[in-house]
């Protein structure tokens, strides 16, 4: 049977229908009763099952993606009229931006699954049914290709998320971080519904191909300042969900109350694929207006959060500043609008979400023995756990950046189109990015030598702990082999992502009079790069260009 005509409705629909599913098996009130702990296993069963189920059907994408395929172009379409005034289309696909996104959100839900068994021990039917519809929303994002389609999956994926910390948050201070992180977000994206109906108006249509291609063709009827606050409008919306800075107050509040399950997934993903999908497609002219400016935030964005992840003895505030510092590595490389940086920033948008799964994971299992996240309460668990020790460290090594490991693959393209950028300033912005590598390094092996090689701390001798059970080697050792796989086999992954980055590099740059005022100085292209005649042909053939410099 050929599941490519529904395989992306399959794909929303599976989690979907658990959720519902799950939210009509009952669920026992007496937390000390046998009959609870069965119900309570019951829910997490399920929820793994089709998670499972949504996982195997996601891999029928990479099978069947054509790899050669021509720019520009969407996969896996389905394409039905739904409102008829106005114009919305339940319309979805894929290409090579998106593709291995789903593929990874369909991995990280039966991982956090798994990392949620014991410790989501009341309100499991609340929490596994939240937790699949911030699936259904996630999945949703990706594969939206009617702009009203994907606002409501926009809209659906902070309500989850926001119950999941109000709810299941570790201290008194849950609900306010969850109402910190819902406003954050949702004030931002009320002025996303509003740019999106205005251009509705402009141009009487949802689509996104279609406004693609009106946008390349300069045929969007509107003013080039309406067009750029527009442009804005959608950028300031995506800034937040990413985030970029400085739009971060919500995130240290958030992953500290956030169990590890919902962690996993709040943040990086949705604000940087938005961006590369809808600020990039639909704005490309005013996106390069703002790229000297996100440039830059992209680099303080690094050093910031490096620096501050440096002085922090709490470890979930070590790792929301350490989240900043990576997702602004990738902000660092979209806006470079280069090959190598567009390629670079994508693939380590899946570097960050797998790096940052597992670390969170292997902090909630220190927190579940030890019952804090104070650093300071650690010191000598090498000898204790050497299973855990050995995970963190592959972890460890990965974020930073070590070659052989993903990580360093994402980093060093990212850096390399920066490098090649035309925007003033580069080699500054440059220089502070790489500074990010070795702050990592620090924040990241610090941690390490006081947790498992420093003295014994105070929690440490009053409690035993225990090393990684069978269950948790099933959550974390898929992940580190994916650390390696995909650093030594990356153009496994490159093949796809390379045809959006291509593609998204070779569109024309702004040349009109109006917006020329916004653009910086020209520079000749000697001065550029070293590598200036290889960036002028990477519309010849990318791929092969861009993988020579890696290796």
């Amino acid at each position: 049977m050929n599941f490519d005509p529904i395989i992306l409705t399959l794909i929303l629909a599976t989690p979907l229908a658990g959720a519902i599913l799950l939210a009509l098996i009952p669920e026992r009130q007496d937390p000390s009763t046998s009959t609870e702990q069965t119900g309570s296993k019951r829910h997490a069963i399920g929820a793994l099952i089709v998670t499972l189920l949504t996982l195997l059907l996601t891999l029928h994408l990479p099978a069947q993606f054509n790899y050669h395929a021509a720019r520009h172009t969407f996969q896996f379409q389905e394409n039905l009229p739904w409102i008829s005034s106005p114009a919305i289309h339940y319309h979805l696909g894929v290409d090579g931006l998106s593709m291995w996104l789903i593929v990874l959100a369909g991995l990280l839900a039966p991982i956090g699954v798994l990392a949620s068994w014991n410790v989501i021990r009341s309100r499991t039917r609340l929490f596994y049914t939240l937790f699949l519809l911030q699936q259904v929303a996630m999945l949703g994002i990706f594969v939206a290709l009617d702009l009203f389609l994907y606002y409501g999956f926009w809209e659906l994926s902070l309500v989850p998320m926001t119950l999941l910390i109000a709810t299941f948050g570790r201290t008194e201070n849950r609900r306010r971080a969850a109402i910190k992180f819902f406003l954050y977000a949702f004030i931002p994206s009320a002025i996303l519904l509003v740019a999106i109906l205005w251009l509705y108006n402009l141009t009487g249509t949802f689509d996104l191909p279609t406004l693609q291609a009106l946008a390349g063709a300069h045929h969007i009827a509107a003013s080039p300042a309406a067009l750029l606050l527009c442009s804005i409008a959608f950028l300031v919306a995506f800034a937040v969900k990413v985030p970029i800075f400085p739009l971060h107050g919500w995130l240290q509040d958030a992953v500290s109350e956030a169990p590890t399950a919902a962690v996993m997934v709040l943040a990086g993903k949705l604000g940087l694929y938005s961006i590369l999908r809808f600020s990039f497609g639909i704005f490309p002219d005013q996106s390069r207006h703002v790229a000297p400016l996100l440039i830059a935030l992209g680099a303080i964005g690094i050093v910031y959060g490096s620096l501050i992840a440096l002085i922090k003895s709490d470890l979930k505030k070590l790792a929301s500043f350490a989240t900043l510092a990576h997702v602004s590595f990738v902000v660092l490389g979209i806006f470079t609008f280069t090959v190598l940086g567009l390629d670079g920033g994508i693939f380590q948008i899946l570097n960050e979400s797998l790096i940052g799964a597992a670390f969170f994971i292997l902090l909630g299992l220190l927190y579940e023995r030890y019952g804090t996240y104070d650093m300071r309460d650690y010191g000598g668990l090498g000898a204790r756990h050497p299973w855990m020790a050995t995970m963190f460290v592959v972890t460890s090594l990965a974020a930073v950046g070590l070659p052989m490991l993903n990580g360093f693959v994402g980093e060093f393209l990212i850096l390399s189109g920066t490098m090649q950028s035309i925007v003033a300033h580069h080699i500054l912005w440059t220089t502070m990015g790489a500074t990010g590598v070795i702050f990592g390094a620090g924040y990241m092996l610090w941690m390490i030598q006081r947790i498992f090689y420093g003295s014994p701390g105070v929690r440490t001798e009053e409690v035993q702990g225990w090393d990684l059970c069978p269950r948790e080697h099933l959550e974390l050792w898929p992940m580190a082999a994916l650390f390696l796989i995909m650093g030594v086999a990356s153009p496994l992954w490159m093949r796809a992502i390379d045809l959006y980055g291509a593609a998204t590099a070779g569109a024309s740059a702004p040349s009109s009079a109006a917006s020329s005022e916004l653009t910086l100085p020209h520079i000749p292209p000697a001065m550029i790069s070293p590598n200036a005649a290889v960036a002028s042909n990477r519309n010849s053939d990318p791929l092969t260009i861009a993988h020579q410099e890696v290796r």
